[in-house]
């Protein structure tokens, strides 16, 4: 009975909160029809604040940590990101008319982090009192990066392996031989196979230059979220940025994280009718999955916290940025990696529930498990 208490008691406070509100706010104006927009070059710039904001932070605090406190949050957060492409690999993928590369996009992106939902979990602690970590937002990376370069690695192997299936049918079949020898008119082309065994062989030479890993992690590093928060994080590290950070990146922080949710709702709003194009399974993965994702996170932040010393409220960001789900450089990374993805798909589940799911629902939730932990 506490921890229903106390969740609760956590649930109708975050409802009163400005994260959440102004998140509530956007869906319910863009469902009303208004013609309010916020012009992209200022949710950019509100963007690259907040991670820039969250970077130096830990940056900050990392220089002045002792870093061998941060080894298993890190590992944990790794595997974390690993684990939620393979869930989705092998759970929604084998969901009826759900395509596996686009399940697999979708649990790439949901094992991608979402930087606003990140500042809204980080947020919430500090309204509560909660202690964290001040480098607990650099971990953002540790899962980010991995979850989409597993993605796009284990969709490539898929596609792979259905091309040879394909190859080695049509090789079976009598008529193929005679179909390309009839062709006469591409003898000439240099590419074009002439023999079964030319075919064969040009398929086996494709799959055998494999997936490249580094230029999908390049892909990620470029990204307009995590090059903001890669970026502040050097500077905290190497630099002495405290006038700065406490002049100009902290006071507006909260102010900035409202409006990003007010445009975040509208934006969610707006992708629900994506979500009509793809299979309903979509709609169920994206209201299950925060919860399962972050519960994993969750256990593996307290194997932390009694081992080392990991804080309570580090584990309940740890649990966060697992339920969360990529918005701002998950989508054109799988866009470039995954090309054969459906992008209603997995952007649809992610922005229209998966990310309302997790700020709305999830934070208060794990806020509210840990206090309930801590309490008893």
């Amino acid at each position: 009975m506490d921890f229903l208490s106390l969740f609760f008691m956590d649930f109708i406070k975050q409802l009163q909160s400005p994260t959440l509100a102004f998140l509530i706010g956007g869906m319910i104006i863009a469902a009303l029809g208004s013609e309010l927009v916020i012009p992209e070059a200022i949710s950019t710039i509100i963007v690259f604040m907040l991670l820039t904001k969250i970077g130096l932070t830990g940056g900050i605090a990392i220089r002045n940590s002792n870093l061998t406190e941060m080894i298993l949050p890190v590992l944990f957060s790794i595997i974390t990101g690993i684990a939620i492409v393979f869930i989705a690999r092998y759970t929604l993928a084998k969901m009826p008319k759900v395509k596996t590369v686009d399940a697999i996009a979708t649990g790439g992106l949901f094992g991608a982090v979402s930087g606003s939902t990140m500042a809204a979990g980080l947020t919430v602690l500090e309204e509560q009192k909660i202690q964290f970590e001040a480098w607990a937002g650099a971990l953002y990376p540790f899962m980010d990066i991995p979850a989409l370069v597993t993605a796009i690695v284990v969709a490539n192997i898929y596609l792979s392996k259905k091309q040879s299936r394909m190859t080695e049918e049509l090789i079976r079949e009598e008529s193929f031989a005679k179909e390309v020898v009839m062709a006469g008119e591409y003898h000439s082309s240099p590419d074009y196979p002439t023999t079964r065994q030319e075919y064969l062989s040009q398929q086996q030479n494709k799959s055998k230059k494999g997936v490249q890993i580094w230029p999908i992690i390049e892909e990620s590093l470029r990204g307009p979220a995590l090059s903001a928060m890669l970026l502040g994080m050097a500077l905290g590290i190497f630099t002495r940025p405290e006038s700065v950070y406490e002049g100009f990146y902290n006071p507006p922080f909260r102010g900035l994280l409202s409006i990003l949710m007010l445009v975040m709702g509208m934006e969610a709003w707006s992708r629900i009718g994506e979500l009509r194009k793809v299979a309903q399974w979509y709609v169920v993965y994206s209201l299950i999955a925060p919860f399962v994702h972050g519960l994993i996170a969750f256990g593996l932040g307290l194997i932390a916290h009694y081992t080392m010393g990991f804080s309570m409220g580090g584990v309940v960001i740890l649990a966060v940025i697992a339920c969360s789900s990529s918005d701002i450089s998950g989508p054109p990374t799988l866009r470039a990696g995954i090309p054969s993805a459906n992008p209603s798909a997995y952007i649809g589940a992610s922005t229209a529930i998966g990310t309302p799911i997790a700020i709305g629902i999830c934070i208060p939730f794990f806020v509210g498990l840990a206090q309930a932990l801590m309490g008893g």
